[in-house]
């Protein structure tokens, strides 16, 4: 069974594998069915990945939005009909970002011990 630091380890391997083709800008992104459906299933990766987060570590990091990024997955994947490339290009630009900073400190300030 993976543990919450495992789960936190997946969501920022999703992140870089995000940024590996976004680095690309956004008409690329636009363009490319094949890089779009790789954004949006990393996108349900770190989704499932906050789902599946300990209460306790959800409670020790309410900066993260464990909910919404939850819930952003259950879009993704049940209401693939609602998905918006404009909507997800803010979301890879805007929110990514922080929450790969949040979650490598997270990281950093907990080296060995639980979350």
């Amino acid at each position: 069974m993976r543990d919450d630091r495992e789960r936190l380890r997946d969501m920022l391997e999703a992140i870089a594998k995000i940024e590996k083709y976004t680095r690309r800008g956004r008409e690329v992104c636009q363009e490319d069915e094949l890089i779009q459906t790789w954004i949006l299933y990393h996108l349900q990766i770190i989704g499932e990945a906050s789902a599946a987060m300990s209460e306790a570590t959800r409670a020790r990091h309410p900066e993260l939005l464990w909910q919404d990024m939850s819930d952003f997955r259950n879009v993704l994947v049940h209401e693939y009909f609602r998905i918006d490339v404009d909507i997800i290009w803010a979301i890879v630009q805007g929110e990514l970002p922080t929450l790969k900073n949040q979650i490598e400190t997270i990281l950093l300030d907990n080296p060995r011990k639980l979350l």
